[in-house]
Order: C-alpha cells, then structure tokens, then sequence
C-alpha cells in the first residue's frame, strides 16, 4: 500500500513537500513516480525515480522546480515542489513499478490514493 501526504493549500510561489510511504512491502527496489491528475483532465507525469536514487526524469513544465528524491531505508518517496504556480493544482498520486522507470501512468504497478494541492493566485 502506498500512502501519500503532504497537499494543501498554498499561494503561487509556495513550496510544499509531498511524501509517499510504502507498508506491506518494499519498494527499494521498484522505480517510484508522481503524477497529477487536474479536474476533467488524463492524468499525467510529474517526475519519476529509479530504485537506487540514480535516475531522476521529470516533465518539462517542473523542471527547475521540482525534486523527486527517496529513502529506502524509510521506504518512501519525496517530491520538493517549489515556486508552485496555479497551474500546479490537482491530485497528487504516487506509483510503483517494478524495474526501470516508466513514465506512462497505464504502465505502473501499484497506486497511492492521492493528495490535493490547491495553489491560489
């Protein structure tokens, strides 16, 4: 199970950190990723890490402000979000796959339940 946390509200240009924590198995060796899901729109890629920490991928529109990171020994998984912008706000999901990172959400393995973030102008 994947339980992610750490949404909120905050103003554009804020910082939040969201957190995503594995119980019931081990995801050190699994590729972890984030993505968003705004209202009526597909859910889409945010950042992506490969199971050593080595690898990070990102899409375009976080690059520069983003940083996805994790600690094994914790079992869990970051995403630094800063100088957030309007445009941030959905559903914050955290995904699982086994092997090499993946960026497609129809590929992962396992899902968290998500978390909201809400940046107002």
């Amino acid at each position: 199970q994947l339980q992610a946390s750490g949404g909120g509200l905050v103003q554009a240009g804020g910082s939040l950190r969201l957190s995503c924590a594995a119980s019931g198995r081990t995801v050190s060796s699994y590729a972890m990723g984030w993505f968003r899901q705004a209202p009526g729109k597909e859910r889409e890629f945010v950042a992506a890490i490969n199971w050593s920490g080595s690898r990070m991928d990102y899409a375009d529109f976080v690059k520069g402000r983003f940083t996805i990171s994790r600690d094994n020994a914790k079992n869990t998984v970051y995403l630094q979000m800063n100088s957030l912008k309007p445009e941030d706000t959905a559903v914050y999901y955290c995904a699982a796959k086994g092997g090499r990172v993946v960026v497609t959400a129809t590929l992962q393995d396992y899902w968290g339940q998500g978390t909201l973030v809400t940046v107002s102008s």
